[in-house]
């Protein structure tokens, strides 16, 4: 049988660069579009880390209502950890965000104390803000970021879609068109098969040949798209990955993975589109 493809292969050779190069350049964009998607993702789950609720007492707040705020804070199930911030410090770290706000001295600190509240997903920040609705005695205010994180969350949720539609369009058209360029390789040589089934050849038997011309194509295709994925990552990356200001542990898919990926979805577009093209002939 594998000679039987071999061959096949060799003699229609219009057809065969067809379908090699349809698996090529639906895997070229397949690939992209998985290290693009699990790059978008590792993103989104790394802005959302950053997602915090605030709570800011006022200036003359007693220690008894901030520690009050603190333990039903800890109650909470929804909070990860909590990060108490002096006046002093958030004084500080206001000069640093905002210095020109500090032209003159001061003559004192308008701050009161405030904690950073970290919860355990992004999606309770809002929760856990309602949960201190109303405020209790000495909290001036409270923000959970909730334009931020829904900014993010829906940003995060277009991107994923987008992505996921992409592929199933690119294994469908892959499919359809593997399927339409070995079919051309089937009906030239139609009759063979009809001469083959009423010998009494099973279907597998008959199958199978143009089964491997698929694999190889699809093999050979997901070859070439992994090596052009590796020439882009190797001339293009280096000059987009400094541009990228997402902060460290944000990155895509690994590239072997990726190519292990492509080449198993190479492998079952190129069996499927020859096997599905074949059930019109096998019947007989």
């Amino acid at each position: 049988m594998l000679g039987e493809a071999v061959r096949s292969l060799a003699a229609n050779v219009s057809t065969t660069f067809a379908a090699t190069m349809t698996v090529l350049i639906g895997m070229f964009l397949l690939g992209l579009f998985i290290a693009f998607a699990t790059y978008a993702h590792s993103w989104s789950d790394h802005v959302k880390k950053e997602l915090v609720v605030k709570v800011f007492f006022d200036r003359d707040a007693p220690p008894a209502n901030v520690e009050a705020v603190r333990i039903k804070l800890e109650s909470d199930e929804r909070v990860k950890t909590i990060q108490f911030v002096s006046a002093a410090e958030g004084l500080r770290r206001m000069r640093e965000q905002r210095p020109d706000l500090f032209g003159t001295e001061l003559p004192y600190n308008p701050l009161g104390p405030a904690y950073t509240v970290i919860p355990n997903r992004a999606e309770d920040a809002e929760a856990i803000a309602d949960n201190l609705e109303p405020h209790p005695a000495g909290v001036h205010k409270v923000t959970d970021g909730e334009d931020k994180a829904q900014r993010i969350l829906d940003v995060s949720n277009v991107i994923n879609s987008i992505f996921l539609l992409a592929g199933v369009i690119l294994l469908v058209a892959s499919t359809i068109l593997i399927a339409n360029t070995i079919r051309l390789s089937i009906f030239s040589r139609r009759r063979e098969i009809e001469v083959m089934k009423l010998v009494g050849a099973t279907n597998w038997f008959v199958r199978g040949p143009f089964m491997l011309e698929g694999l190889l194509c699809g093999l050979v295709g997901s070859l070439l798209a992994v090596i052009l994925l590796f020439l882009s990552k190797e001339v293009a990356l280096p000059s987009i990955i400094p541009r990228l200001d997402s902060g460290p542990g944000v990155q895509a898919i690994s590239f072997w993975a990726n190519a292990l990926i492509l080449l198993g979805i190479g492998l079952l577009l190129g069996a499927a589109g020859s096997g599905l093209t074949l059930r019109r002939f096998l019947r007989v």
